[in-house]
């Protein structure tokens, strides 16, 4: 059985995604699961969020499906009892760590300063998110960082495109990078499911062809 770090290791792109209507659920699990990225980190900050999970994980069982934008343990306990496998917060909350490790939930808290991630390695913590990546100083930052915390890699979201993704995944400091190039909210919206597959392909081959 792979960790969540191996698998996000070996897809190299996890899909951010922000469902406004739970209907596009599972159609979109299975875009994504057919273009070769069984994985989707949906956003806890819509009413749609907590089913969309609910019925993802029910659904397709062998999708790692997470939650990220989690701003409050209220919303750990929610996400998981809807069956997220993974934790993402924006910022470094220590409360929201803490109640992650005490009930042994994968947690993946933005850091984007030495002492986030200092936080992150004193409770034990070896990835963590680093958003928003390009705004605060993009993969020259991450490896600035990663300098004195050998331990620590990171997993990049905020800007990231096919476009840049080779300079974050060509860093052996990168597990894999959150990007939501190919699952943006119009196209969900106008129910482009096929658009996404393909564009998610294309995402699977690139990140593969950098890591080669």
């Amino acid at each position: 059985m792979k960790t969540i770090e191996e698998q996000f290791q070996e897809y190299g792109v996890v899909p951010v995604v922000v469902l406004e209507d739970a209907r596009d659920a599972l159609p979109l699990a299975q875009a994504l699961t057919q273009g070769g990225l069984p994985c989707a980190e949906v956003t806890f900050r819509t009413r749609a969020a907590e089913e969309s999970i609910r019925q993802m994980s029910a659904r397709y069982p062998e999708m790692l499906v997470g939650a990220g934008t989690v701003l409050t343990t209220e919303q750990v306990e929610r996400a998981v009892a809807a069956g997220a496998k993974f934790i993402v917060s924006p910022g470094f909350d220590p409360e929201i760590v803490d109640y992650c490790l005490e009930k042994k939930i994968p947690v993946f808290p933005g850091c984007i300063t030495p002492s986030e991630v200092a936080q992150a390695v004193k409770r034990g913590l070896r990835v963590v998110k680093f958003f928003p990546a390009e705004q605060a100083g993009g993969i020259a930052m991450i490896k600035a960082m990663a300098a004195p915390y050998t331990m620590v890699r990171f997993m990049p979201t905020g800007g990231i495109s096919a476009k840049n993704l080779k300079d974050y995944l060509s860093s052996d400091k990168v597990l894999c990078c959150g990007g939501s190039w190919m699952v943006k909210g119009d196209m969900i919206k106008n129910g482009e499911f096929d658009k996404i597959r393909e564009m998610t392909k294309e995402a699977v081959e690139l990140a593969a062809s950098i890591r080669r």
